[in-house]
């Protein structure tokens, strides 16, 4: 059960309320556990493909590759995550998280069988995080949704930086093998946290998940004008600025990790401040400058500015990062409860995967234009999205959720 400090409607809980309430807290720690895993494993995996060809195509796909099998799994089997048993769907799917871990772990195991298990874990993982959100969205009430996410935010940002650091240690005193091994533990400590804290719902009528059920369902979330909006401003604008710090690299040379530690710092704040210090209506009335907020500031770039003020802008800019929580708060409740877990596994694929799109395409016009122009132009376009889709995203404001339409 929620918390009592968590069910009053109009009060914006504390991210201490928050955990207080158990499910949430084991929900959380699963999630953790399971962002420092695959933060060491895709470290592990980008290192042991870099030292075996050499090739920064085949290293990049091997640390990010992921997130385009999480498509695969928004358009085939995301109804899993709406099914009558989702306490049990999540744990088996922290076990399948467990097995691949384990198998990474093999040593002499060869690339292209590492990387047919890259993809196949990234099919599973987002069928984890629709179920995961699913749950989510029943264990706190309305009110606690944004500050939930906002939590899960800072810390998947600060446990992927921490990871990244702690791998960089590690390696110095273990092979490639033995990161996969800690990514393992972790692993299985999250399947652990989950099972023990995580209590079967019993609200939801039965369900035969499989391709016909998602289909039907993605389609008649996409026939919507306000849930179609709210997600091409999740996933479009925040890809191409995704794609703007892709060329952070070749703009800034060595001087790259300030704008990466600038960027996050920013999200971070951007997360913190929205999804913990605003009221429901302020978030509504912030949603729109936040779009902005993400994208505009990069137009800078077209001055080709030192370092400190470049790492100033992405600072600033990267606090509209934020803008997701008031759109997800908005799409969950366009959202019938029936089928809330299959919808945010779908937001949560095709952001991802939209990141993945506006890398390759910052990466792909940056080899025919320098990243200056590169940058700039991507910060146009997305502002350009954000400017044409508001009138849509404005009535998705006055939109009630479509009843769920009966099944045989």
């Amino acid at each position: 059960m929620a918390s009592p400090d968590l069910d009053t409607p109009d009060h914006t809980p504390g991210y201490s309320a928050l955990l207080r309430n158990r499910e949430f807290a084991g929900l959380y720690a699963g999630f953790t556990l399971t962002v420092a895993a695959s933060t060491l494993s895709g470290f592990a995996l980008g290192t042991l493909v870099d030292r075996s060809t050499g090739s920064p195509f085949l290293t990049a796909v091997s640390m990010y590759g992921a997130t385009f099998a999480t498509v695969l799994g928004a358009t085939t089997l995301m109804s899993v995550a709406d099914g009558s048993r989702p306490r049990r769907t999540l744990v088996a799917l922290q076990a399948v998280a467990l097995v691949g871990a384990c198998a990474q772990a093999a040593p002499g195991l060869p690339l292209a069988a590492r990387f047919a298990l890259l993809l196949l874990l990234g099919f599973f993982q987002s069928l984890n995080t629709g179920t995961r959100m699913g749950l989510l969205a029943e264990a706190v009430p309305a009110s606690a949704y944004v500050p939930a996410r906002s939590l899960m935010n800072i810390t998947a940002g600060g446990t992927s930086v921490l990871g990244f650091a702690l791998g960089a240690v590690l390696l110095r005193h273990l092979t490639p093998q033995g990161l996969f091994v800690a990514a393992a533990a972790l692993t299985a400590a999250a399947l652990a946290v989950t099972a023990a804290t995580v209590r079967e719902r019993s609200i939801r009528p039965p369900r035969r998940p499989g391709l016909r059920e998602t289909w039907t369902t993605n389609a008649a979330l996409l026939s919507r004008t306000g849930p179609r909006a709210l997600l091409l401003n999740l996933w479009v604008p925040n890809g191409l600025i995704v794609g703007c710090e892709a060329l952070f690299i070749p703009y800034a040379g060595e001087n790259a990790g300030v704008l990466l530690a600038a960027a996050s710092g920013g999200m971070l704040l951007g997360d913190l401040t929205v999804g913990r210090l605003l009221s429901a209506a302020w978030r509504r009335r912030c949603a729109f400058p936040l779009r902005l907020l993400l994208a505009a500031p990069y137009l800078l770039f077209a001055l080709h500015p030192p370092t400190p003020v470049a790492a100033v802008t992405v600072f600033v800019a990267s606090a509209g990062f934020a803008a997701t929580l008031p759109l997800q708060e908005r799409l969950l409740a366009l959202t019938p409860e029936q089928v809330r877990g299959q919808v945010q596994g779908v937001e949560s694929a095709g952001r991802m995967t939209w990141q993945g799109i506006g890398a390759a395409v910052a990466g792909a016009t940056a080899q025919v234009f320098s990243p200056t122009v590169t940058i700039t132009g991507l910060a146009a376009v997305s502002v350009c999205v954000t400017l044409v889709s508001r009138p849509y995203v404005n009535r998705a404001r006055a939109l009630k959720a479509a009843p769920e339409s009966p099944r045989g």
